[in-house]
């Protein structure tokens, strides 16, 4: 059963009596109801406009007009329920016709919206449930220790901590307790005596109290508090929390459930010290209350036992609840509350304080604000790595690794073209660049359209659809394909390249240019350095450690001074253009802008060192927010972001490499626009590497396998960057003799000239 929502924050469901059917209409489609509610200029309820309504209007009016007032096209017989109806009794009312009300002051005028509540809760700007992140919750609680600078400091901690919410408690002591809260009553138990003690030396005012949700509403946390009593619930209701957790303690208490679920709004039930009959008892309650909850699996205990703590009955209590489940911790440590994230919790209360030696026992199971801080960003981790429970799909860093640990279809022979494939003529083998040995009795009696030399792999096209085959192709713009050594001639030999881009390794650094390029090239060259070297040393010109960049640019300058011989061998009258990734990664989290300063004025003191003789040109990469080294996935801090790439390059007069799949993963990273991104960028950049992205890390897709605007992004290349030359890099298009790039020039032409605003030349 579904809790009630009520909304006092209603403009997206009232339009006026004067307004047009039109603007109720977009208001309708705005906040998803599919309906509006008319009122008058002074809030009076006037009537409805649902979908049925205006349907009905269409079919029943001659001339359509929906500029007439939406009073025309309304139903005024609307149902509405009176200001502080029970939400038991707004349950009743709400069913699959009916599934919001209006709820009217004794004058008639709207002052609230219920709902029935959908899977899950709002709490201020936050949803909770399955499909979102964990609502984090920071238990202050008592331990400031009655002291309004330690609460908050305490808020400050768990804002910089990175939690959702700050959370306090609420008790008037001469309620509460029959003896009106007297500790030094010595009828009572000694348990009782230290707890009222400790309650009322360490209690804040309500002024204190109130000033405490105000200064963590101004940090964007949710400011909640747990009334133990109807006097506190009052007073908190009353500065208008949004939302209230319930006390272990308090969840057999029906009488004071009723007075939450009254207010409407979501309620955070703990469960501790609850029998499973008295969590069913309470779960029925709620539901007949018409209440929206969340249930904390909890173990009221300071410290918990680790082996009390029972994750695993968060799954029951789930389908107990009919509803979300959470995890309050009461035990030493961080490792609990990201195991119940891992197992389903959608909300998560762990206790904070400043120092775990002050009096009172919450701060002995409290996190320090490092440990909070470090338990978030474990169950933020958690969160990110649960994925889904669709099919499989090879990541991109798994697929790097399997092109070169897994193995291969080879040819074990000579084979001619038209030969019929036998088993003794296929073998295995790695590197895992074909087709993988799984695919054996698919090649077994095929007939190939090409011939093998002994020792190559086979690959998908030798079975489905053929390879795509280079040709003439019509560009505006200079183009080319990424190249190996070994590679130029046959490629250059096949179609009408302007350029081609060499990829380096660091193994090519050795080589002997006259045994690998004897002859003159009738091409354009770009040069692609490495980006790992000799020594597992990547390429990092922005390194702290003044070793390892002295390194860096000391290999860069081979490169450069290799690019310069390389130039003289290709047609190349202006600098050649040398595509680095200059570095600027971290292993761990992406850096705070304010830390990208050190970073960049190292990178400019490296490249200051490097000498080009003004016969190349250095031309940074743009870099996706998650590259791939050969060291796995890391964090890239440089040339990702618009304003980065744009200032870097004004005040450097510097020109850049733009990846488009690099940067659009970025953009999608960031949440920026990408047009944006290219009119930026595009007017200083000299050579562009041409691939299809998805998500925010699937770099080198085959163009039209990903998310971007091919004929948009040619459109803004001739407006901003006419003379930019580009090649295609598909990953791993260059094996099976260029594959991947042949297709991929083959489907960016085809983008061109599908597109009605140019003319391929």
């Amino acid at each position: 059963m579904r809790g009630i929502l009520i909304e006092r924050n209603f403009t997206q469901f009232v339009v006026f009596a004067e307004d047009s059917i039109l603007s109720a209409l977009s208001k309708i489609t705005a906040n998803q109801s599919r309906l509006i509610f008319v009122v008058s200029e002074s809030g009076i309820l006037q009537g409805v406009l649902t979908d049925g309504d205006f349907r009905r209007w269409i079919a029943g009016c001659g001339e359509i007009d929906l500029n007439r007032p939406v009073t025309a096209a309304m139903n005024a017989n609307c149902r509405s329920a009176a200001e502080g109806t029970s939400a038991g009794d707004l349950s009743a009312l709400l069913n699959s016709r009916i599934i919001a009300l209006p709820l009217l002051d004794s004058h008639g005028r709207i002052v609230a919206v219920a709902r029935r509540a959908t899977d899950g809760l709002q709490i201020g700007s936050h949803r909770i449930g399955d499909a979102a992140p964990c609502f984090l919750i920071a238990e202050i609680g008592n331990n400031h220790n009655g002291d309004l600078v330690t609460a908050l400091q305490l808020i400050d901690a768990a804002h910089a901590a990175g939690a959702d919410c700050a959370k306090f408690q609420m008790r008037d002591m001469s309620r509460l307790y029959r003896n009106a809260g007297d500790s030094n009553d010595m009828a009572s138990d000694l348990g009782t005596q230290y707890t009222l003690d400790l309650l009322a030396r360490f209690q804040l005012s309500d002024d204190e109290l109130f000033r405490c949700f105000d200064h963590a509403a101004s940090k964007g946390l949710v400011p909640l508090c747990t009334p133990w009593d109807e006097t506190s619930l009052d007073k908190l209701n009353r500065w208008g929390m949004e939302g209230f957790k319930v006390a272990s303690a308090d969840f057999t208490n029906h009488a004071l459930l009723s007075s939450l679920a009254a207010t409407g709004k979501p309620l955070i039930c703990s469960t501790g010290m609850a029998s499973e009959v008295e969590i069913r008892s309470g779960i029925r309650h709620l539901q007949n209350e018409g209440a929206g909850y969340v249930l904390l699996h909890c173990n009221s205990t300071y410290p918990t036992p680790f082996k009390d703590v029972n994750l695993r009955y968060l799954e029951r209590l789930r389908d107990l609840a009919e509803a979300p489940v959470g995890y309050s911790g009461h035990e030493r440590g961080i490792e609990v509350p990201i195991a119940a994230a891992a197992l389903g919790a959608v909300v998560i209360e762990k206790h904070i304080t400043l120092d775990r030696s002050m009096e009172g026992n919450d701060h002995k199971v409290s996190l320090l604000p490092d440990e909070f801080a470090q338990m978030i960003h474990g169950i933020r981790r958690v969160e990110e790595s649960m994925g889904s429970s669709g099919e499989r799909s090879i990541s991109q860093g798994e697929m790097m690794n399997r092109e070169v640990l897994a193995k291969s279809l080879v040819a074990t022979c000579d084979i001619p073209a038209g030969m019929e494939i036998t088993e003794t003529m296929v073998g295995i083998q790695s590197p895992g660049q074909g087709l993988q040995p799984n695919r054996l009795e698919d090649l077994i009696g095929k007939t190939l359209p090409v011939s093998k030399t002994s020792g190559d792999f086979f690959f998908p096209s030798d079975l489905e659809t053929p390879a795509a085959a280079p040709r003439a192709y019509r560009f505006q713009h200079h183009f080319g394909v990424p190249v190996r050594y070994h590679d130029i001639e046959s490629f250059s030999a096949t179609s009408n390249l302007d350029l081609v881009e060499i990829h380096l390794s660091y193994k090519d650094l050795e080589i002997n240019l006259d045994q690998v390029l004897p002859t003159q090239q009738q091409l354009g060259l770009v040069v692609h350095a490495p980006e790992l070297f000799a020594g597992d040393h990547t390429l990092d010109l922005c390194s702290a450690d003044h070793d390892y960049r002295r390194h860096s640019i000391e290999e860069l300058q081979r490169v450069v001074d290799i690019s310069r011989d390389l130039r003289r061998r290709f047609d190349c009258p202006d600098p050649v253009l040398l595509v680095t990734n200059v570095g600027g990664f971290s292993e761990h989290h992406h850096l705070e802008r304010t830390e990208l300063q050190p970073l960049r004025q190292r990178l400019i003191d490296s490249l200051q060192q490097i000498n080009t003789a003004g016969e190349v040109e250095i031309i940074p990469q743009t870099m996706p927010p998650f590259p791939w080294h050969f060291g796995g996935q890391r964090y890239h801090n440089l040339f990702v972001d618009t304003d980065f790439i744009q200032k870097f390059c004004q005040e450097t007069g510097m020109r850049v490499c733009l990846d488009v799949s690099h940067s659009k993963l970025a953009c999608t990273h960031l949440n920026a626009s990408f047009s944006t991104f290219l009119k930026a960028i595009l007017p200083f950049t000299a050579h562009m590497h041409l691939a299809d992205a998805k998500g925010v890390d699937g770099e080198g897709l085959q163009i039209h396998d990903g998310e971007i605007d091919w004929v948009q992004l040619f459109a803004l290349m001739d407006q901003f960057a006419p003379k930019a030359s580009f090649i295609p890099e598909i990953w791993q298009g260059h094996k099976n003799n260029g594959e991947g790039a042949w297709l991929a020039l083959e489907r960016l032409e085809g983008c061109i000239e599908s597109s009605p605003q140019r003319q391929v030349a």
